[in-house]
């Protein structure tokens, strides 16, 4: 028998250019405030549900998944939470999604930053993975963990999901790797190697890898048994990156490809397809739905009758539990 599992990855884009917060002036915070005002994240987000609902993916990995608060003393605090908002535009259309991991990496920008307005601003920086409610999709384990290998300071990390679906146990990870410096990127790259993908289970990583295909992270991944399920089954060359920081280029400037789906363990990749790239899927009011394309794939995940997986995990473990697994006979199409 046979089960099919779908996964999109997506980086929905924190909404603003941070670099002039190199020097984080009240000036500056206002800029880049004003900008993540303008780029209008609940406008955004149901542009993104119309895509999610058009795959209807069991797994989501989620990328710049941040958390904005604007703090003014003399009024309240106002949170825009970019994962509930993504939520409720999905609810809002009949999709029921909730949150399966969730990745925090706070910094200097998280602690708050004095504005021009007599206000403090903050965003936190998350990666999380979203699962579909009520679809026979069971997380029996989850781990959450921040690189070693990190860039001037800056937090990154993965998070993973063990997720039982028909007595079938496979892990899904999602990660963001530093953007800024190349050396970072090979370190984090095999520390997934090296730690969660390390596994026998069927694992799939997603994310926004800020490499493109053949660059050493990338091929850290390849020759470490991973494959690519854009080069299997997508069509085109899969550009996913990026848009103009004020998502409002006429023009699409998606060229390069940095965000993946890859595989190991006993899948055949059936489709892949990017969400997001088509300007029929811009913002009545002509914003891109994020500075970054999706990547949507369904994959067959081959099972035998004889497995049996450890079910004594449950969902609120933090810790790795290894479920008895015996390697998958593969045909040539997924090694």
């Amino acid at each position: 028998m046979s089960l099919d599992v779908s996964f999109l990855t997506w980086n929905i884009y924190r909404g603003a250019d941070i670099s002039p917060l190199i020097d984080p002036t009240p000036a500056a915070v206002t800029q880049v405030f004003r900008q993540f005002l303008a780029t209008n994240f609940p406008v955004r987000a149901k542009a993104i549900a119309r895509e999610i609902a058009s795959k209807k993916p069991d797994l989501i990995g989620l990328q710049e998944a941040e958390k904005w608060v604007l703090e003014i003393p003399t009024f309240s605090i106002v949170t825009y939470d970019l994962i509930e908002i993504l939520l409720d535009a999905l609810r809002e259309i009949g999709l029921h999604y909730e949150v399966a991991a969730l990745l925090e990496n706070p910094n200097a920008l998280s602690q708050g930053l004095h504005d021009s307005n007599g206000n403090k601003i903050s965003f936190l920086n998350r990666n999380a993975i979203l699962i579909r409610k009520d679809h026979g999709l069971k997380v029996i384990n989850r781990q959450v963990s921040h690189f070693k290998t990190m860039f001037d300071g800056f937090l990154r990390g993965w998070c993973a999901v063990d997720v039982k679906v028909d007595g079938h146990v496979f892990r899904m990870i999602t990660t963001h790797l530093e953007p800024l410096n190349p050396p970072t990127r090979v370190g984090q790259a095999q520390e997934l190697i090296d730690g969660p993908a390390n596994t026998d289970l069927p694992v799939i990583i997603t994310g926004d890898l800020n490499s493109t295909p053949n660059s050493p992270p990338y091929n850290i991944l390849i020759t470490n048994g991973f494959r690519d399920v854009w080069n299997a089954v997508g069509e085109g060359l899969g550009l996913t990156c990026c848009q103009g920081a004020d998502l409002l280029n006429a023009v699409s400037s998606l060229i390069i490809r940095i965000d993946y789906i890859l595989f190991k363990n006993g899948w055949k990749p059936k489709e892949a397809e990017l969400v997001g790239e088509e300007q029929s899927d811009r913002t009545r009011t002509g914003l891109w739905p994020s500075d970054h394309a999706g990547v949507s794939a369904s994959l067959r995940l081959k099972v035998h009758h004889d497995h049996h997986h450890d079910e004594s995990s449950d969902e609120s473990s933090e810790h790795h539990h290894h479920h008895p697994h015996h390697k998958e006979s593969r045909d040539e199409s997924s090694d």
